[in-house]
């Protein structure tokens, strides 16, 4: 019921609105009301959570794909220690390794991608790539086991086939690994996630709209 301008009351319909008829109404309605100026800012900041909420987990995914493959490329320098007696060729047939999946050198992509030469190229590489490298550094770790090779040569053969199969599916998808962009310094990835963890923990009902 609402009170009319004579004094007397009638019965109004309430209308329930879904989430995106609020905000059509919201985002064409007329600003100067404060229900409508009330509504688009409701709007902006929910759209900011969203998006910074998906950055979060995209930043994360590509965290736990650089430490992925931190992991299995240790497993692939101890594997080469135990069945070569020496993980000085370690270096040599990662390298290999990314001349078959870049078709061009580590140097060269480090030149394109401006990777500084003290930094693995992996630090600024997109989250496809190290999913890629992963993938075929753990073939090459099964299959080198599995058949107990004994060489340098006969793994870094085994390691340039896995990352040329691995180049051959990404170029068939339509994703040429030498022309991608590079990412932001895992680096810094990893401290602002930290960091902004961190203030989470202090001020659990805070987000950042920065």
């Amino acid at each position: 019921m609402v009170e009319l301008g004579s004094g007397s009351r009638r019965e109004i319909d309430d209308v329930l609105l879904t989430r995106f008829a609020c905000y059509l109404v919201a985002q064409n309605g007329d600003p100067s009301k404060p229900e409508i100026a009330f509504a688009q800012s409701y709007f902006a900041i929910q759209t900011r959570r969203a998006e910074l909420i998906q950055q979060r987990m995209l930043e994360v995914e590509r965290l736990h794909a650089r430490r992925k493959l931190t992991a299995t490329e240790k497993d692939l320098s101890s594997l080469i220690y135990e069945q070569t007696g020496g993980n000085q060729d370690f270096a040599l047939i990662r390298s290999k390794g990314d001349h078959a999946l870049f078709g061009r050198s580590t140097q060269a992509m480090k030149a394109q991608w401006k990777v500084p030469d003290s930094r693995p190229l992996a630090d600024f590489a997109p989250t496809i790539i190290l999913k890629a490298k992963d993938f075929a550094t753990e073939i090459t770790i099964f299959n080198a086991r599995a058949h107990a090779m004994k060489t340098e040569t006969a793994i870094s053969a085994e390691h340039v086939t896995n990352n040329r199969a691995v180049r051959s599916t990404l170029l068939d998808r339509g994703i040429r690994p030498e022309s991608l962009p590079p990412d932001e310094d895992i680096k810094k990835v990893e401290r602002r996630v930290a960091s902004d963890q961190r203030k989470a923990i202090g001020k659990p009902d805070r987000l950042d709209e920065d």
